[in-house]
């Protein structure tokens, strides 16, 4: 090994060769002039050596600033953070790097910076997200009886009387274009110019437990009528009984429904009622259903007439 090596290994290995030079009766000098070091540096390894012994010229682990949390205190984070921001005197039930730095000041003393909070969220598997919004109104106890109990005897129902389970919903697109960020020079906010309208397409999609994708889409504001129009053509397309899974709104429960399932559609079509303000238990409602069944309809729809597509 040549004494122009830099690497850790030569490094950590000039210490005992400067002490093994030493006892052979080398110079100090000459070490330091040998190994590519200066003559202090070799004066405090061979002190070293001569009071502690070759073993204290072994490298030493480097690690750093102890850390300030011990391994108890940041288990306690996530528990201290399932409380809300509110508890804590925040205004909004969010947490923030800035918020998350206060509590641990707060609650041990310790004060970091947001980039560290940031790593150590990180450490304890905590990131970023976008809240799921919830209504107040829910009542949790009731939804939690229908995924453990109503659920499964709808299935075993729809199985027992050979129904096809169909989930529906309803959404609004307003006819706008979507805005996002763009590149332009400082002090020059780019202009979009649309045309600014109330117009919008209304959306009335269902999806069968098969994957099946049924929607009716109108540029007008859906009624009872609509959703009488849709039961019968999902009925013609899917040519079985329907257990029909949807929400309470005005348009299940309008006169137009009423009389279509007393006039005899009961004989073929069952619906069942979600609990109310419950949008996660309906599978139509996860992310990207509802437009791509848009996108689906919009191939065909022409305006004032109803479309409906299917897709399998």
């Amino acid at each position: 090994m040549t004494r122009n090596t830099t690497s850790t290994v030569w490094k950590e290995q000039r210490r005992p060769q400067a002490w093994a030079l030493k006892r052979k009766g080398w110079k100090q000098k000459d070490i330091a002039t040998a190994l590519g070091v200066t003559p202090g540096a070799v004066s405090q390894w061979l002190a070293t050596a001569s009071a502690q012994g070759q073993v204290a010229l072994r490298a030493r682990l480097h690690t750093g600033r102890p850390p300030e949390l011990t391994p108890t205190q940041l288990r306690l984070i996530p528990d201290l953070l399932w409380h809300d921001a509110e508890a804590y005197g925040f205004r909004g039930e969010v947490w923030t790097y800035a918020r998350v730095r206060q509590v641990i000041q707060r609650e041990f003393g310790v004060s970091y910076d947001k980039s560290h909070v940031a790593r150590l969220l990180k450490a304890l598997k905590w990131s970023p997200q976008i809240p799921i919004e919830r209504a107040t109104q829910r009542d949790e106890a009731e939804i939690a009886c229908w995924r453990r109990e109503v659920w499964p005897e709808l299935k075993q129902q729809a199985q027992l009387e050979r129904r096809t389970l169909v989930f529906i919903d309803e959404s609004g697109f307003y006819l706008l274009p979507a805005i996002v960020r763009s590149y332009a020079p400082r002090g020059h906010t780019p202009v979009l110019r649309v045309f600014q309208t109330r117009d919008h397409l209304s959306v009335m999609s269902a999806i069968s437990v098969q994957g099946d994708l049924f929607t009716l889409t109108r540029y007008t504001s859906l009624h009872g009528a609509q959703s009488v129009h849709f039961l019968k053509h999902l009925h013609a397309q899917i040519d079985r009984k329907l257990l029909v899974i949807w929400d309470g709104s005005p348009i299940h429960r309008s006169q137009e429904v009423k009389a279509y399932l007393a006039d005899g559609a009961a004989r073929y079509i069952h619906l069942e009622r979600l609990p109310g303000y419950a949008p996660d238990l309906n599978p139509m409602r996860a992310p990207g259903v509802i437009s791509s069944a848009l996108s689906c309809a919009t191939c065909v729809v022409a305006i004032c007439a109803i479309c409906i597509t299917s897709s399998i």
